[in-house]
C-alpha cells in the first residue's frame, strides 16, 4: 500500500510540475474550493483537492454491556477535475488511498488481486444544449444521500438506508440532460453500465445494469452551486428551496448481493448464482433559512428466491428521514431515524433494524473544515435490547 501511495504522490507532483513548466498557476480565491492549475493557452485546466476525515468510534453492546472503541482515518481522497480542449469535454479523477476504499475484492479473481484505488474516472462531454454523455467509472444516478460526496454529510456518515440499498459506482456510460421551463428545472439521466460495480476487471456476468433518475426543482436552483446535493442549509436559501427525485434501476442476473457492491453470491458448488434485482428510490431534500429535511424511501427485489447459496441478496425496503437547523454561529442540531425492512426473512440477506440518532456539529468553513458528532440507538429484530454507537469526527478539505 505505501508503495501504492509512493507512486499516486509522485504522478501527482510530476503532472502539476508539468503543467506549471508552460502555464501559469491560479491560487484557489478561498479554502476549500481546491488547487487551480491553467495551461499557457488554456487548452487544459486543472483543479485539485485533497480531503481526509479522522473517525473515533465508540459501540456499547447492550447483551455484553460492554463499551468498545476504534480510531481511525475514515477516508483520505485526491480528486481531479477540470476541462481538456474545451470547455465542452470536462473530466474527473477520484481516488481513495485507506484501507476502506482500496480494500482488495478476491473473491472469483474479479479484480484481480489489486487494490481498487480508483473511485472516479469519468469524462463529460457537451454534445447539444441540454445534454451530456458521460464515458467511464462513477457514481450511478441514485439517492440523493449517496449522490452527495461524503464531504458534505449533515452526519457523520450516511444512513442505514443507503448501507443496504444504494446501488454506488460502475462502470459504462450515462446520458445527463437538464431543461429549464419558467423556474422549474429538470434533470433527466440515463445509465448503461456493467453492473457489477467499481474496480471489477474480469469481464461481465449476468446481464447489464439499467438505470433512470429524473429531478425536479419546482421552485428553481438553489442558492449556491449544486446545494440541492449538499447537505445541511450552509448557504441559509433566502427563499424555500425543494428538490424531487425518483431512480429506477434494474440489475440483469446479478451476482453480487446488492448489484453493484456485496460479496459474489455462488452455490454449494462453487458456481455463480444469478437474480435480476429491480430497485425503486424516492428522495426529496427542502432548505429554507438554515432549515433542511431530507427524506429517502428505497426497495430492492430479487426476482427469484434462493437457497443453497453462500449469502442472500439484499431485498427489501427502507426509509430514511433526517432535518437539523444550522444556527447563525455555524452549530448544527440534526435529527435522524431509519428503519430497514427485509422483504423475505428466509430469503432475503437483510436484518430489519431500527435506528434514531442525533448529530452536533460545528462548521468552520462550511464542509471543507467541520467537527462533526453524533449519538445513535440501534434496534435489532431478535434482540432484546438495543445498541448505542458514539461517534466523533474531523474533516479537512482543501
Amino acid at each position: 500500500m505505501l508503495r501504492i501511495c509512493n507512486l499516486i504522490g509522485m504522478a501527482v507532483l510530476v503532472g502539476a510540475t508539468s503543467l506549471m513548466s508552460y502555464g501559469q498557476t491560479t491560487s484557489s480565491p478561498k479554502f476549500g474550493k481546491g488547487i487551480n492549475f491553467t495551461s499557457e493557452d488554456t487548452s487544459l485546466t486543472l483543479k485539485f483537492h485533497f480531503r481526509m476525515q479522522h473517525l473515533i468510534v465508540a459501540d456499547y453492546n447492550s447483551e455484553s454491556e460492554e463499551w468498545s472503541s476504534n480510531a481511525l482515518v475514515r477516508r483520505s481522497r485526491l480528486k481531479f477535475d477540470g476541462m481538456a480542449l474545451t470547455p465542452n469535454l470536462k473530466y474527473k479523477v477520484e481516488l481513495g488511498l485507506t484501507n476502506r476504499d482500496m480494500s482488495v475484492n478476491k473473491e472469483a479473481g474479479q479484480g484481480r488481486d489489486a487494490a481498487r484505488v480508483i473511485l472516479d474516472a469519468v469524462l463529460k462531454y457537451k454534445f447539444a444544449k441540454n445534454w451530456q454523455i458521460w464515458v467511464g467509472q462513477t457514481k450511478l444516478p441514485g439517492n440523493r444521500e449517496r449522490v452527495v460526496s461524503s464531504a458534505n454529510l449533515q452526519f457523520v456518515d450516511r444512513s442505514n438506508v443507503n448501507s443496504k440499498f444504494n446501488i454506488d459506482r460502475d462502470m459504462g456510460l450515462q446520458l445527463r440532460g437538464k431543461y429549464h421551463i419558467g423556474d422549474v428545472i429538470i434533470q433527466p439521466k440515463f445509465a448503461l453500465t456493467n453492473g457489477e460495480g467499481r474496480n471489477i476487471t474480469e469481464g461481465n456476468h449476468g446481464g447489464l445494469n439499467y438505470t433512470g433518475r429524473v429531478d425536479i426543482l419546482p421552485f428553481g436552483a438553489f442558492e449556491g452551486k449544486k446545494q440541492d446535493y449538499v447537505l445541511s442549509d450552509i448557504k441559509r436559501q433566502s427563499k424555500p428551496k425543494l428538490a424531487i427525485g425518483v431512480t429506477y434501476n434494474q440489475n440483469q442476473n446479478a451476482v453480487r448481493q446488492q448489484g453493484q457492491l456485496g460479496s459474489f453470491v455462488v452455490d454449494s458448488l462453487g458456481d455463480f448464482v444469478e437474480n435480476t434485482l429491480t430497485h425503486f428510490e424516492a428522495d426529496l431534500i427542502f432548505k429554507y433559512q438554515g432549515f433542511s429535511l431530507l427524506t429517502e424511501y428505497a426497495s430492492t427485489e430479487g426476482a427469484k428466491k434462493l437457497d443453497d447459496v453462500s449469502k442472500n441478496f439484499i431485498t427489501g425496503s427502507g426509509i430514511n428521514i433526517q432535518a437539523g437547523y444550522l444556527f447563525k454561529n455555524n452549530w448544527e442540531l440534526a435529527g435522524r431515524y431509519t428503519s430497514v425492512t427485509p422483504d423475505n426473512v428466509t430469503y432475503s440477506g437483510l436484518k430489519e433494524q431500527t435506528e434514531y440518532t442525533i448529530g452536533i456539529s460545528k462548521y468552520i468553513v462550511g464542509h471543507s473544515l467541520k467537527v462533526q458528532s453524533d449519538y445513535g440507538m440501534i434496534e435489532t429484530a431478535g434482540s432484546p435490547k438495543a445498541n448505542y454507537r458514539l461517534r466523533l469526527q474531523v474533516e479537512m478539505q482543501f
